[in-house]
């Protein structure tokens, strides 16, 4: 398959943004660049056991490249784990422009843009559930040296809310097509905080996941799978020096609903504690759900104060909580919406600034 982005002529569904409006010189030589090019930039959990097929299974990963000329296409394979397939979400020059279905096989082509430099970055807006994707290449005329990345990083751990799901209604309305037709972690709170802050993004996270309790009938919790690249299928170990994230963010709690809180403290400071392990010079920060009800919400917020309290007894200056204002929940299934994210994210990025100094 070959999804072709033109700046006027698309059947796919428009975010925000346009493609330059120069047409492609016509028979512009390309060069193939393999998947372990130097000039590509990958974020977020990646296997590159395979350096020719990188693939990534989590929401969130995204893959940067700089190129000079009219077009370029990225050729991707997807897992299709069930069958079904990824979204991506396709971003020019720091714009984002489309949100794509991806193929088994499939390139992804930008083009009829000006014949200058442009930067090019695709998304994964599906999660792990949804089976990985693999980069297999780039074709353009010429790759270039990509800015660097931001030197801030930021690491969310989380569930469904984390991961932007039920949030997007662009392409298929709240209750029809497939599960993941609404997935969007790119516009996902996460994410839109990094990029007003100037940081790197990276999403731990899973639909359903709990801290001691997962829904769905899902026999894993986060603190299993916090240290795998696979997070569904709790596999592939993951290098926790590739990415050390300056603030990490907890948002569990809601899968688990309300629970004995001293084993729920008491799980959650024995998390913290692993996390902190990985991530020794990390500010944390322990959130409230943004979807939880009030009855949640205050069970939450004691669970919190209790775990942050006792990791200060015990020296902890870097664990911090923060509870959101309200409840977001008018996305499917009571998620948040694309609109809500944007309001989370500005509630968290606020409170980042404060411990950050950012």
């Amino acid at each position: 398959m070959m999804h072709v982005l033109l700046p006027l002529l698309s059947t796919l569904p428009l975010l925000t943004g346009c493609f330059a409006q120069k047409p492609a010189p016509q028979n512009q030589a390309t060069t193939f660049y393999t998947s372990d090019s130097k000039l590509i930039q990958y974020v977020g959990r990646v296997d590159f056991s395979n350096p020719k097929k990188p693939r990534f299974w989590a929401p969130g990963v995204y893959v940067t490249m700089k190129f000079k000329g009219p077009s370029c296409e990225v050729i991707l394979n997807d897992g299709m784990a069930y069958g079904k397939n990824n979204y991506l979400e396709v971003v020019l020059d720091s714009k984002p422009t489309r949100r794509l279905l991806t193929g088994k096989t499939d390139t992804v082509r930008v083009g009829g843009l000006s014949d200058t430099e442009h930067t090019l970055t695709i998304c994964k807006n599906t999660e792990a559930n949804l089976g990985y994707l693999e980069v297999v290449g780039v074709r353009c005329r010429q790759l270039l040296k990509p800015a660097p990345l931001p030197r801030r990083k930021i690491e969310f751990i989380g569930n469904s809310i984390t991961c932007g799901t039920g949030a997007d209604e662009t392409a298929v309305p709240c209750g029809k097509g497939e599960w993941h037709d609404q997935h969007n972690a790119y516009l996902a709170y996460g994410p839109t905080v990094a990029r007003a802050l100037n940081a790197q993004w990276q999403l731990t996270a899973v639909s359903g996941i709990g801290l001691m309790r997962s829904c769905c009938n899902m026999n894993l919790v986060m603190p299993q799978i916090f240290d795998k690249v696979s997070l569904r299928e709790n596999k592939i170990a993951w290098d926790f020096s590739r990415y050390q994230p300056d603030v990490v963010t907890v948002c569990l709690g809601q899968n688990d609903g309300i629970q004995d809180s001293v084993a729920f403290t008491r799980n959650y400071v024995q998390f913290l504690q692993n996390v902190r392990g990985k991530y020794p010079r990390a500010d944390i920060v322990c959130l409230t759900s943004p979807m939880s009800d009030a009855k949640l919400t205050a069970a939450l917020k004691n669970y919190l104060t209790a775990v942050t309290s006792t990791l200060a007894a015990q020296g902890e200056r870097k664990v911090h909580k923060f509870f959101f204002s309200r409840r977001y929940a008018s996305g499917c299934d009571n998620h948040p919406s694309l609109t809500e994210h944007q309001l989370i994210a500005q509630e968290l990025q606020a409170y980042l600034r404060t411990i950050t100094k950012w």
